[in-house]
């Protein structure tokens, strides 16, 4: 049987770890190839690393073909929901799919609207599902087609919270490469490293360098300084009117004597350089 690997197919999931995979290995080499790998034809679609282990070893191994793939992005989805239903999946990598998931969703959704008759007469978004195709007994099923419309959607297809959503998009967005591999390894945690997305770029880079207790230290100075209260201004000095407007008229008196009074000393200053001006004018006798 030909068998074809597209390597967009085999590296479209993350790959398993050293250890993950050296336990797969492990486990077919003592009980065998028991699920079958899933063909678009002769594409290889999932099970690249069982694939790989039984070549190496001479394991006979099943193939299904699921013949309800129209297009690459049927493929994607049904990978992203397989993926989505392990338990082997990291939080990071399933919240990356669900908005993965998203996106393919979405560009289906306006090449829908592009080619379809005016927006009155389209059915709801909701509503929108995959041409009728012919199952075959056996064969795994087609991805379900349903817009993911909200962070709420993308939660519930990933398990996971909003919150932790709205991390991974954030992590997505502006974290480097460094840092998502640290929190790929497990060196940090989600939150973690949502706090560190948030520093510059080069600092991101210099605390994954450092390692992970460096990244750590890094999350925790952000999250310190997002706790720190803002710096209280000083209060702005009440203007003449202000003072006026709330003035008693027993204060506006007391302002009116020691205005008085500055004015009295003022005088006589003004008398004694007069007087001292007049006495250095005069003639001398």
């Amino acid at each position: 049987m030909q068998i074809t690997i597209l390597p967009e197919l085999k590296a479209y999931i993350d790959p398993l770890t050293p250890d993950e995979h050296d336990a797969l290995e492990r486990s077919l080499l003592a009980e065998g190839c028991r699920d079958a790998l899933v063909l678009w034809g002769e594409v290889l679609v999932d099970g690249h690393n069982r694939y790989g282990i039984c070549q190496k070893h001479g394991l006979p191994f099943q193939t299904v073909q699921n013949p309800r793939f129209q297009s690459m992005e049927d493929v994607h989805l049904w990978m992203i929901d397989q993926h989505l239903g392990r338990r082997s999946v990291s939080d990071f990598q399933r919240g990356v799919l669900a908005l993965r998931k998203r996106e393919i969703i979405s560009a289906r959704r306006a090449r829908l609207l592009a080619a379809s008759p005016p927006p009155e007469s389209l059915p709801p978004e909701d509503e929108v599902a995959p041409m009728p195709q012919a199952h075959t007994p056996g064969a795994p099923d087609a991805p379900e087609i349903r817009a993911l419309n909200s962070r709420e959607d993308i939660a519930r297809a990933a398990r996971l919270s909003s919150n932790q959503v709205v991390m991974i998009e954030k992590i997505q967005k502006h974290a480097t490469p460094e840092v998502v591999e640290a929190l790929k390894a497990g060196d940090i945690s989600l939150n973690a490293a949502a706090a560190v997305a948030s520093l510059p770029e080069q600092e991101q880079k210099d605390a994954a360098l450092a390692g992970k207790e460096e990244l750590r230290q890094a999350a925790r100075r952000v999250r310190e300084a997002r706790r720190k209260p803002p710096v209280a201004s000083e209060p702005a000095p009440a203007s003449d009117a202000d003072s006026a407007a709330s003035a008693t008229p027993g204060d506006e008196l007391e302002a009116l004597r020691q205005r008085v009074r500055v004015l009295e000393q003022e005088n006589a200053a003004l008398r004694e350089r007069l007087a001292r001006w007049q006495a250095q004018a005069a003639p001398s006798p």
